[in-house]
């Protein structure tokens, strides 16, 4: 397969200490809800920790502190209490990407999602494009799928 050279320029820069910083989230025993948003900086194409949160009440908490009009990804883990009783803390990989961003943050951000998706080695991946609908119940829905 020949790759497209405008692909390759949209791919991000994973710096190992993102890396390592993804492996201890992915490994953690804690039993709270909690997060990572990760960001493209777009002048040096590297990705980046924008911000963490920890004891998360719900995800709908997290919607005030996510950029309107900007693409984000999001690691999210949560308790989740499956239909037979067992609590399970998934792991869930969110793309943010916003009707209204910009074209070149979009290439770069939909470029890049494989990647980053790969890098954390999580396998629930959902994305939203409007914020306001990242609530419980679709988080549950979403989640509900894999159980």
């Amino acid at each position: 397969m020949v790759r497209d050279e405008t692909m390759s320029t949209n791919m991000c820069e994973i710096s190992q200490n993102i890396k390592d910083k993804m492996k201890k989230f992915r490994f953690r025993r804690a039993t709270d809800n909690a997060g990572i948003l990760l960001k493209i900086n777009m002048k040096s194409m590297e990705l980046e920790i924008e911000e963490e949160f920890e004891n998360v009440e719900k995800i709908d908490d997290l919607i005030e502190e996510l950029p309107d009009l900007q693409p984000r990804y999001l690691v999210y883990t949560c308790r989740f209490e499956r239909e037979d009783g067992r609590v399970q803390y998934p792991l869930c990989f969110i793309f943010l990407s916003p009707t209204g961003a910009s074209g070149k943050q979009m290439m770069a951000y939909a470029g890049s999602r494989n990647q980053v998706r790969d890098m954390t080695g999580i396998t629930k991946v959902f994305e939203i494009r409007d914020t306001e609908d990242m609530t419980e119940e679709w988080l549950d829905a979403k989640l509900k799928f894999f159980s």
